[in-house]
């Protein structure tokens, strides 16, 4: 087999360096980066929202595609997030003046703990359904 085929031609698409980085480290550091002061609000709340959007709908996609257990975490706690964001940049919901910096500190603790904590207790992938050949 050559070397690298198997993460190529695997469905998980954070076994794709390219699309892991496209689709999760971008987003990422576009919120690192808009975390800093000199960003206004509505930047933040853009930049924010779309970067957890975009997360949230490939952990999603994930899920479905290879059964990935954190996926199916990650992906809802990310959109819960982004609509979090976005409300409170719209300033419907009323954070503080540190709603910003609660909103960031839950964004990463919880994506460390919910992309560890899952696979170590469940593994890494849900089974499929051999007897049906489908997934459940």
């Amino acid at each position: 087999m050559e070397r690298g085929t198997e993460a190529h031609n695997s469905p998980d698409i954070l076994s794709n360096p390219r699309l892991a980085f496209a689709l999760f480290w971008i987003p990422a550091l576009a919120i690192a980066v808009t975390g800093n002061s000199n960003f206004s609000d509505g930047w933040r709340t853009v930049v924010w929202t779309a970067a957890l959007s975009t997360m949230g709908a490939a952990c999603i996609a994930n899920a479905y595609r290879c059964r990935r257990v954190h996926c199916y975490i990650t992906g809802p706690f990310f959109m819960l997030m982004a609509a979090v964001t976005l409300l409170y940049g719209l300033g419907v919901v009323p954070l503080g003046r540190n709603g910003w910096n609660l909103i960031g500190l839950t964004i990463l603790s919880g994506a460390i703990s919910l992309c560890c904590l899952p696979e170590l207790f469940l593994g890494k992938y849900f089974k499929t359904c051999a007897k049906e050949g489908n997934r459940h």
